[in-house]
Protein backbone atom coordinates (compact mmCIF):
# COMPACT_ATOMS: atom_id res chain seq x y z
CA UNK A 1 0.00 0.00 0.00
CA UNK A 2 1.29 3.41 -0.94
CA UNK A 3 1.11 6.27 1.51
CA UNK A 4 2.18 9.85 1.81
CA UNK A 5 5.11 10.83 4.01
CA UNK A 6 4.08 14.02 5.81
CA UNK A 7 6.96 15.71 7.57
CA UNK A 8 5.13 15.62 10.91
CA UNK A 9 4.96 11.82 10.64
CA UNK A 10 8.57 11.54 9.48
CA UNK A 11 9.73 13.64 12.45
CA UNK A 12 7.00 13.40 15.12
CA UNK A 13 9.41 14.66 17.78
CA UNK A 14 9.60 17.99 15.89
CA UNK A 15 5.87 18.49 15.25
CA UNK A 16 5.64 21.68 17.33
CA UNK A 17 8.92 22.99 15.86
CA UNK A 18 7.65 22.33 12.33
CA UNK A 19 4.52 24.41 12.96
CA UNK A 20 6.59 27.15 14.61
CA UNK A 21 9.10 27.37 11.75
CA UNK A 22 6.37 27.32 9.09
CA UNK A 23 4.87 30.39 10.76
CA UNK A 24 8.12 32.24 11.48
CA UNK A 25 10.67 31.25 8.83
CA UNK A 26 9.86 31.95 5.18
CA UNK A 27 12.69 29.76 3.85
CA UNK A 28 11.54 26.80 5.96
CA UNK A 29 7.97 27.36 4.81
CA UNK A 30 8.99 27.29 1.13
CA UNK A 31 11.03 24.12 1.62
CA UNK A 32 8.15 22.53 3.54
CA UNK A 33 5.71 23.36 0.75
CA UNK A 34 8.10 22.01 -1.88
CA UNK A 35 8.51 18.79 0.14
CA UNK A 36 4.74 18.44 0.44
CA UNK A 37 4.24 18.97 -3.31
CA UNK A 38 6.91 16.43 -4.26
CA UNK A 39 5.55 13.93 -1.74
CA UNK A 40 2.04 14.33 -3.20
CA UNK A 41 3.36 13.88 -6.73
CA UNK A 42 5.21 10.70 -5.73
CA UNK A 43 2.05 9.38 -4.08
CA UNK A 44 0.03 10.01 -7.24
CA UNK A 45 2.63 8.18 -9.34
CA UNK A 46 2.93 5.23 -6.96
CA UNK A 47 -0.84 4.85 -6.72
CA UNK A 48 -1.13 4.92 -10.54
CA UNK A 49 -3.22 8.08 -10.53
CA UNK A 50 -0.57 9.79 -12.65
CA UNK A 51 1.62 7.90 -15.11
CA UNK A 52 5.38 8.51 -15.03
CA UNK A 53 8.56 6.72 -15.96
CA UNK A 54 10.66 4.97 -13.32
CA UNK A 55 13.37 7.54 -13.95
CA UNK A 56 10.97 10.41 -13.19
CA UNK A 57 9.68 8.70 -10.04
CA UNK A 58 13.22 8.02 -8.84
CA UNK A 59 14.28 11.62 -9.49
CA UNK A 60 11.30 12.83 -7.46
CA UNK A 61 12.25 10.49 -4.60
CA UNK A 62 15.80 11.89 -4.65
CA UNK A 63 14.42 15.42 -4.58
CA UNK A 64 12.11 14.54 -1.65
CA UNK A 65 15.06 13.09 0.26
CA UNK A 66 17.17 16.19 -0.41
CA UNK A 67 14.37 18.44 0.85
CA UNK A 68 13.80 16.20 3.87
CA UNK A 69 17.50 16.36 4.75
CA UNK A 70 17.55 20.14 4.51
CA UNK A 71 14.39 20.48 6.59
CA UNK A 72 15.77 18.08 9.20
CA UNK A 73 18.98 20.12 9.42
CA UNK A 74 16.93 23.26 10.05
CA UNK A 75 14.88 21.50 12.71
CA UNK A 76 17.98 20.19 14.49
CA UNK A 77 19.87 23.48 14.49
CA UNK A 78 17.00 25.53 15.87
Amino acid sequence: MFKKHPLTEEFPEFEAKIHELKAENEHFKKLFEAYDEVDHEIYRIESDAEPASDETANQLRINRLRLKDELYFMLKEG
